[in-house]
């Protein structure tokens, strides 16, 4: 498997790109590395995802009711796969409701 940074590297049209945009495609190469041929993830691989690559967001969540709630709809037993765009409403909705937010939001910046 072929690094992300170098993958990110590969792509001509962000070579001079913004931070958001590069951020942006790093989302969309760890999906897309870890969806099957037709481009989604199953909801264990979700899950998976998520505790590998998102686990600063979501680490001390486990006690909010609409943590819990999204959890568990991953762990039902469903043929359902998640797309892309799904994932994406996913990590917005867990980072807003993160501990690790509210830290990003409060860091100062020097001007």
């Amino acid at each position: 498997s072929i690094p992300i940074a170098k993958q990110l590297a590969s792509i001509k049209a962000l070579r001079k790109g913004s931070d958001l945009e590069k951020a942006f495609a790093t989302v969309a190469l760890v999906y897309n590395n870890s969806a099957d041929p037709e481009g989604k993830l199953s909801k264990a691989e979700t899950k998976s995802l998520l505790q590998t690559q998102f686990g600063g967001f979501i680490q001390g969540q486990e006690n909010k009711p609409k943590y819990q709630e999204i959890i568990s709809d991953l762990d039902e037993e469903s043929e359902n796969k998640i797309e892309f765009e799904d994932f994406m409403i996913l990590l917005v909705s867990l980072a807003l409701m993160s501990d690790l937010l509210q830290e990003i939001k409060n860091v100062k910046t020097t001007k």
